[in-house]
């Protein structure tokens, strides 16, 4: 992953016995890189410093004895393979070669007790997941997807989205709000964040596996008197993220143990398809009006194939007195929560003022929502 706005180059320090490579969270043990071959080491190197990972380099088995065992990983090339191998086997142990594995590998592999045999630049994108682990650490099992759209335009789904983040980043567990509507003009902007430093979709160049730690040192933080907030944005201007660079932010906020909330548009292109597929509960936002049913109906029906992780949250009050029971009925799916009409909300929204309450409609509905998603976690295998 590189993070363009932010510059994550690395650069190498030479210090006794070891070169460390500077990129992501300290740790107290680094991945060992053991290779003789200085153009595959410039590689190794390379992919880690992507991977916002420090390492620490030896040249060869021997030196690497006193690192050896404490190492949470071990990346070898052919050259320092085909030395006798006097240490002791471990686990997380990798070979890195050059194009296609020979037989020569193989044995290579066998004899250090290598778990993996990776080639570059074909599998570039496993050994930045292998080196990605350390940094992150092992997936945790309480992270969340959520995605939030409109029944209609309108709908309130975006504010709703942003309060269900601070909600959850206030609960203590982190949370992230991604912008995943290109039409909807910028949660930067709801938050009256666009100012703030720090880059949107368009700067931000993720390929392959990104890590929580890179993406928390790199993205805007909303701040308030009460806290604070991640968020990814859209910019005024440039391209939007890929279905890649989608699922690598909402996978990395998972296996951190975040609570993602995606902000979604009523179309569904292949960005919106990306976060539906991996959302571990999609809330349709429908405002208690008959039209607004009918077309939270037809949003419905692009859902069907995921039915089972759809909840609706209705928004009082109906012109017509129907209840947010009757309304969730008449779309067809069950009911998280229902929120009534937050008398300062708009006007503060329109001045740029957006700073979540600690009780009120809003606030309840976003920690019954969180409640809901929590609940289907655990209830579901992935």
């Amino acid at each position: 992953m590189a993070l363009c706005a932010d510059g994550y180059g690395a650069t190498v320090e030479t210090q006794p016995e070891t070169d460390r490579i500077p990129g992501g969270v300290m740790t107290e043990q680094h991945p060992l890189v053991v290779a003789g071959d200085d153009i595959l080491l410039d590689e190794i190197l390379r992919v880690a410093a992507a991977a916002g990972c420090e390492v620490e380099r030896a040249p060869d088995l021997d030196a690497a004895r006193g690192r050896w065992a404490r190492a949470p990983l071990v990346v070898l090339d052919e050259e320092a393979a085909s030395a006798p191998n006097r240490l002791l086997r471990r686990n997380k142990v990798l070979l890195v070669c050059k194009g296609a594995p020979t037989p020569a590998t193989w044995e290579r592999a066998f004899n250090t007790g290598s778990e993996k045999v990776l080639s570059l630049p074909d599998e570039e994108g496993d050994l930045i997941g292998e080196f990605a682990d350390v940094v992150d650490g092992p997936a945790r099992d309480d992270g969340v997807v959520i995605g939030v759209i409109g029944g209609r335009g309108g709908a309130g789904a975006s504010v709703l989205a942003a309060a269900v983040a601070y909600r959850a980043e206030k609960s203590g567990g982190g949370g992230l709000l991604v912008d995943c509507d290109p039409l909807g003009g910028g949660v930067d902007v709801l938050l009256a964040a666009e100012r703030d430093r720090g880059p949107r979709w368009p700067e931000l160049d993720l390929g392959g596996r990104v890590t929580m730690t890179a993406l928390s040192e790199a993205l805007p933080r909303k701040r308030y008197t009460t806290g604070s907030l991640s968020f990814v944005s859209y910019g005024r201007e440039g391209p939007g993220p890929g279905p890649d660079a989608i699922e690598g932010v909402l996978c990395a906020g998972r296996r951190a143990g975040r609570t993602v909330v995606c902000d979604l548009p009523r179309y569904f292109g292949m960005e919106t398809s990306t976060v539906i597929g991996l959302a571990d509960l999609i809330v349709v936002v429908v405002p208690a009006e008959l039209r607004a049913c009918a077309a939270a109906k037809q949003v419905l029906a692009r859902l069907e194939p995921h039915a089972a992780r759809i909840g609706v949250a209705v928004r009082r009050p109906s012109p017509s007195g129907l209840g947010p029971r009757e309304i969730a009925d008449a779309v067809g799916a069950p009911l998280i929560t229902s929120m009534g009409r937050e008398r300062f909300l708009p006007a503060a929204l329109d001045r740029g003022e957006f700073t979540p309450r600690r009780r009120g409609h809003l606030a309840t509905a976003a920690a019954e929502v969180l409640a809901a998603a929590r609940g289907n976690l655990t209830g579901a295998s992935r």
